[in-house]
């Protein structure tokens, strides 16, 4: 009898440390964001998300995820789209975003961006509209949000030699390093005040400085040019010490000809279109 205790306890134990080893472990919706905020309407609560839990002018990573209030559940089949509107002292634009996609791994959130041009002040304020579907009913949900401004340079607008206005949004390095850092940069145009479409086949040129040691560069930098995957613009940028950089930047067209942005010289310390990283 002793011996068949024996053995069940092992069999028992087997058993369990199986039982545990295929337990599909629970994936965290939310981990590495921070609520920002709720919009809400009668039947839902849209909350959104971010790494910071704030917006700021540049391009924003946003993450939403949809609450039904009757049941309490986070909605796992939604078709959604956004709108960002800038209510002015006399007129009213949108800006560039991306649609709004399934988190990948996910089930109940969502995600995109949002490149807000320029910053909120006492008269004038970002809104943003949340238009979605589910099981074919369509809602809608709004609020105004905050978009302070950036300490630091991370979009710039401007119009070309061509008569077109331009948006460059800086996107990565989020987290820059004394190293050779990827780099993806935004490009998109003014079609009119509701439109921002992605400009394609452009090259942004780059040429990073320190302005306050000698405004000395760096080596081993590489222009920027579109990607097929994503129709972002990417390149490396070369950083080889913490402090303030200054990434002059220029923009050029599909026929190589310069549309803004000037070559840093002597006599040209900086280009009027730039970005500026400080780590």
């Amino acid at each position: 009898m002793k011996f068949l205790r024996i053995v069940s306890l092992v069999v028992l134990t087997i058993f369990t440390s199986c039982t545990s080893n295929t337990e599909i472990p629970t994936v965290d919706e939310l981990y590495g964001l921070t609520k920002i905020q709720e919009i809400s309407n009668d039947t839902h609560t849209v909350e959104l998300y971010s790494a910071t839990g704030t917006l700021q002018q540049g391009h924003n990573a946003i993450s939403l995820r949809i609450k039904n209030k009757t049941t309490n559940e986070y909605e796992k089949n939604a078709t959604i789209a956004w709108a960002p509107l800038m209510q002015m002292t006399s007129t009213q634009h949108a800006c560039p975003f991306s649609s709004v996609s399934k988190t990948p791994a996910k089930e109940t959130l969502y995600s995109g961006y949002i490149v807000f041009q320029m910053a909120e002040n006492t008269m004038e304020h970002w809104g943003l509209t949340i238009n979605y579907t589910i099981n074919g009913v369509s809602y809608t949900a709004n609020s105004q949000i905050s978009v302070p401004a950036s300490v630091k340079q991370r979009v710039t607008t401007f119009t070309g030699t061509d008569g077109t206005k331009y948006v460059l949004a800086l996107i990565e390095p989020l987290n820059p390093k004394v190293a050779t850092n990827d780099m993806t940069v935004g490009v998109y145009k003014m079609q009119d005040m509701m439109n921002f479409p992605i400009v394609n086949n452009y090259k942004v040129k780059i040429d990073p400085r320190m302005p306050s040691m000698g405004n000395h560069g760096s080596p081993n930098n590489v222009d920027l040019t579109q990607s097929v995957s994503d129709n972002l613009y990417h390149g490396k940028l070369s950083l080889t010490m913490t402090g303030l950089w200054k990434i002059n930047l220029q923009l050029l067209n599909s026929a190589n000809e310069v549309l803004k942005g000037e070559t840093v010289t002597d006599a040209v310390p900086a280009s009027s279109i730039y970005f500026e990283i400080e780590f």
